[in-house]
């Protein structure tokens, strides 16, 4: 619909699939991602042995299941940005359905494994977190309702995408888990204030946030305990936060060397939560700087890509998946540094982990397929146009 409307550039014919997808792809994000995926591997290598040894298995146990997880990860992404966007749509109904199924199963099912948090699902040898794989599934569903809405008689796409929002939120508040139920938000909201919301209503919105932050703050100990040590002007050296701010003050610019690093067998999450600190401790500012400029470089080129995009549904959904994936990097290494309050949250890429590792390589897949060259011409030429 969109060429029969503005037009069409020639398209290459009986192109090979391959070819043609390395053509268009951006290549400097996909390289971005590759770094990161190394990155975290050599991280690996300095964090898990402690905890392996701690847990009476081989040294490189967590080494080479973030290496198997990571295989599995660029499959699903090379895969997924090799799909058209409508088949991309139709991945991501699916992927909803069953990520929403098995979340409301979790109170019935899940397990905790004594975080006090019902999030997982224990299938002996991994586990699964349906959240992870909830969030991209849902960011391309919420950008087909809003897109949706935009058209001539068309539903009332963005009324239902905030009932579907509301409806994920209080679910993830039931684990609890604030942390996704926060980027899920976030990345709702820059789709709605994308698709054209009014600043008040955003408003009105913040507002709503802060009277269920207040709410939760007085009935779940959970969230309290978190608010508390992050409001607290002193900070406990014996907790994950003294130890990692400890870590990453010692680590300087350059780092106390490879393997030279104690944060390690302090932490019971730094091999996940907290790798950030092992980064800084071992590696210094040096490597920290490279990391941040690799995520920047990801959301940069992204959104310069999708300004160019004509399709509102790929501006939406691409959008909405690039602020998730930014904002959670950002929340990650600014609860490191203790700008943030603890939430849980692993570092894309860079942690060790299952779910997040494969949900984030077919988010970021998604994103890839969305930001494809694609032979529509650009939005500027139409604009250029109608002067």
């Amino acid at each position: 619909m969109t060429e029969m409307v503005y037009g069409a550039v020639p398209q290459r014919d009986a192109e090979p699939i391959f070819p043609k997808w390395w053509r268009t792809i951006d290549k400097w994000s996909f390289s971005c991602v590759l770094i990161l995926f190394g990155i975290g591997i050599l991280l690996a290598l300095a964090a898990s042995p402690p905890l392996a040894e701690k847990n009476g298995l081989t040294p490189f146990h967590y080494v080479q299941r973030q290496a198997f997880f990571g295989v599995l990860a660029l499959m699903a992404m090379v895969l997924t940005s090799m799909m058209r966007p409508d088949l991309v749509r139709r991945l991501a109904v699916m992927g909803f359905l069953a990520a929403f199924v098995a979340l409301i199963l979790l109170p019935v099912f899940g397990t905790d494994f004594g975080k006090g948090a019902m999030r997982w699902y224990s299938l002996g040898f991994a586990s699964v977190q349906p959240s992870e794989f909830l969030k991209p599934a849902f960011v391309v569903v919420a950008a087909w309702m809003m897109s949706a809405s935009q058209q001539i008689n068309g539903p009332p796409g963005l009324s239902w995408s905030f009932l579907l929002a509301t409806v994920i939120l209080a679910f993830l508040a039931m684990q609890p888990d604030f942390g996704q139920a926060a980027l899920v938000l976030f990345g709702w909201g820059v789709m709605y204030f994308v698709a054209g919301a009014p600043i008040t209503l955003l408003l009105v919105m913040a507002g709503g946030v802060v009277l269920v932050g207040s709410f939760a703050y007085s009935n779940s100990e959970h969230f309290a305990r978190r608010i508390d040590g992050f409001l607290s002007p002193e900070l406990d050296p014996t907790t994950q936060l003294g130890f990692a701010t400890n870590a990453i003050r010692e680590g300087g610019f350059f780092g106390v060397g490879v393997g030279e690093g104690q944060v390690k067998w302090s932490l019971p999450d730094a091999h996940t939560d907290f790798i950030i600190a092992v980064a800084a401790e071992e590696y210094g500012l040096v490597l920290v700087l490279c990391i941040i400029a690799l995520y920047t470089g990801i959301v940069v080129r992204s959104l310069m890509r999708l300004m160019r995009e004509r399709d509102p549904f790929i501006r939406l959904a691409g959008t909405g998946l690039i602020a998730i994936f930014g904002a959670q990097a950002m929340i990650n290494m600014g609860v490191a540094v203790r700008l943030l309050p603890a939430k849980g949250m692993t570092l894309p890429f860079v942690s060790y982990g299952g779910s997040s590792v494969v949900a984030g390589g077919i988010a970021v897949g998604m994103l890839l397929a969305f930001t494809r060259s694609r032979p529509q011409g650009q939005i500027g030429d139409l604009l250029r146009g109608r002067r």
